[in-house]
Order: C-alpha cells, then sequence, then structure tokens
C-alpha cells in the first residue's frame, strides 16, 4: 500500500495533529463515504453514483470534485472514449478497511434483530470475518488497551 498520496493542501484542518480528525476532514460526510463505497462495488459514472446514492447533482458534483482533489478517486476517459469516469486510486482502495469496519459495525448495531440487510462476502460467496484489531502478539486491542503518543 502506497503512504503517499496527493492531496489538496486544507490549512484550517479541525485537528492538525490528529490523523482521525484530517481523516474526517477529508472523508467524514456521509456523502463521501458512500461515493467510495460505491466506488468499490463498480460505480464509475456520475450518473451510476447518482442512481446508487439518491444524492443531489451539485452535492454529487462538489463530493466527487473534493474526492479526486483530494487524490482518492482519479478521472480518466472511459473505454467507449466517449465520457469521464471515476476510479479509486490507491488512497481511496486504501478506506476499504474503514468502510468494512462501518459496514460490520452497523450489522451489529443499526439493525434490529432478525432486521434484513445486506453484507459483504467474498469471491466464494462467503461473508467477510469480522475485523478485530489485534498488537503485534496477536492480543486484541480496544480503547481499553491503547492510547494516543504524538510523533515529532
Amino acid at each position: 500500500m502506497s503512504r503517499t498520496t496527493t492531496r489538496a493542501p486544507k490549512a484550517d484542518w479541525t485537528d492538525p495533529d490528529c490523523p482521525v480528525a484530517r481523516t474526517l476532514d477529508l472523508v467524514g460526510d456521509r456523502w463521501s463515504l458512500l461515493v467510495i463505497r460505491d466506488a468499490m462495488d463498480g460505480a464509475r459514472s456520475f450518473t451510476e453514483f447518482q442512481r446508487r446514492t439518491g444524492i443531489a447533482r451539485n452535492i454529487l458534483a462538489e463530493r466527487l470534485r473534493r474526492l479526486t482533489a483530494h487524490g482518492l478517486l482519479a478521472q480518466r476517459t472511459a473505454p467507449t472514449g466517449r465520457r469521464q469516469e471515476y476510479v479509486l486510486t490507491d488512497a481511496g482502495r486504501d478506506l476499504f478497511s474503514v468502510i468494512l469496519t462501518l459496514r460490520q459495525w452497523g450489522e451489529r448495531h443499526a439493525f434490529a434483530p432478525g432486521e434484513a440487510h445486506s453484507t459483504l462476502v467474498d469471491e466464494h460467496g462467503t461473508p467477510v470475518p469480522e475485523i478485530v484489531p489485534a498488537g503485534a502478539d496477536g492480543t486484541p486491542l480496544d480503547a481499553g488497551t491503547t492510547h494516543v503518543r504524538k510523533v515529532r
């Protein structure tokens, strides 16, 4: 995975020292993450993103512009040569575990027991296992076993 991304400079970070805050400044609104989700699921055109999300055209145009400016999506000419399409960059694909973790949290907490919902499956149709953060020794990690350290 690439650690370098191209992103537009942002002088007004919510919290300039916090990676969570900076990430939320880039993709922390509902529509941005849904556009990324749909790009991961194969959406490429403006029309397809709009159909899948129901987002207003002006909002979608702004989100696609921002996601492209921050290096999460790239524009390229579609194979037909008649229009532009949007594709995930390495930085955009790196959000897969974020989308997966949000999905799994939602499966556990956003639905009533027995309520129907979608689930993510691998190429063989097997549900994707739950993500559980672990330390170098394999011990499960949570908010009670970790803390933030400033890096300079």
